[in-house]
């Protein structure tokens, strides 16, 4: 490999890494902040009804788009920096495109998907807000979800929702 293409496979390499791990990091933020010590903000996001323009589980946005803007600042210095930061922005705008757009529909777009993989995610996440309490949550990933027959399984053995 010549220099350039091993910077390019590095940086590539470093994004997809950076997928995976957000993936990996945001499930288990949502299972142990999100639905622990900072339900008070994600509660608002499992409340019924339409969708709201905003709500309070927003604030979670913020507060992770100026963590990534930081790291960006320092990718000015440390480059590697740079790509973990563009990682997690790629990460955020699939979750933006997946989560806000197409399975709560916050923008009017009426698509529906039939790719099985999609049809599946919007599914599990249904799921998981078939359940009210905090405690009782199942698929708590963003752009994996469990096979649907685990996650019924497991709220049948966590008993109705509240």
């Amino acid at each position: 490999m010549t220099g350039m293409t091993t910077m390019i496979f590095y940086r590539l390499l470093i994004v997809v890494a950076t997928l995976l791990v957000m993936e990996v990091a945001v499930t288990l933020f949502h299972r142990y902040v999100m639905h622990g010590f900072g339900w008070g903000w994600h509660a608002s996001h499992h409340q019924s009804g339409k969708t709201p323009t905003w709500e309070k589980n927003d604030l979670y946005a913020i507060v992770f788009a100026g963590a990534t803007i930081l790291l960006f600042a320092l990718g000015d210095k440390h480059a590697p920096l740079w790509w973990v930061a563009f990682g997690i922005t790629l990460y955020g705008l699939l979750y933006g495109i997946l989560h806000d757009v197409l399975i709560h529909r916050r923008l009017p777009f009426k698509w529906k998907p039939r790719n099985r993989y999609l049809q599946r995610l919007i599914k599990a996440h249904y799921l998981h807000h078939a359940v009210k309490t905090r405690e009782d949550g199942v698929s708590f990933g963003f752009l994996y979800a469990p096979p649907l027959d685990r996650i019924r399984s497991r709220l049948r053995r966590n008993g109705p929702p509240r």
